[in-house]
């Protein structure tokens, strides 16, 4: 479940970047529902919000996509080690987050550091950065993930 599910994340947000490519790059933006979502192109040689978009292409190897590998590699060995005790959302939480990770990865290896962001979603003044599918994923599965451990924190003891 764990890899099949992975797989299918890497695929969408691989798709999706591509879409973006080929029909948001070097166009304007694209506005949806009143500008709640907007679909906008850009790369970024950062992390999240364009953190460390200044580094050497050396540092922004080992901090951007080395030590997230060795830490994407262990989750994966925990979810190996753990996945008979696991719950199916358990699992997934970190199918996801395995999945987000190692597609922004594979954008910065890839494309020399360059991930694909497409997505702003806000309402009025208010707008979140620009993020792409496998943000989503980290995003949702670390949601999850919190939501997991306090449901779990919460329930009485019998």
């Amino acid at each position: 479940m764990f890899c099949t599910s992975t797989l299918v994340l890497i695929s969408w947000d691989r798709a999706t970047k591509d879409l973006a490519k080929e029909h948001l790059k070097d166009k304007a933006a694209v506005s949806y529902l009143h500008d709640f979502v907007r679909l906008q192109y850009a790369e970024n040689t950062g992390a999240a919000l364009n953190l460390g978009d200044n580094l050497s292409k050396t540092a922004s190897f080992w901090l951007l996509s080395l030590l997230p590998l060795v830490v994407l590699l262990i989750v994966f060995m925990h979810v190996l080690k753990k996945s008979n005790e696991m719950s199916f959302l358990k699992m997934f939480s970190f199918a996801l987050i395995f999945a987000g990770g190692l597609g922004n990865i594979i954008d910065r290896i890839v494309f020399d550091r360059h991930v694909t962001d497409f997505m702003i979603i806000g309402f009025k003044n208010i707008h979140t950065g620009i993020f792409n599918f496998a943000d989503v994923c980290v995003t949702v599965g670390a949601i999850l993930l919190i939501w997991l451990y306090r449901e779990k924190q919460l329930k009485p003891v019998t």
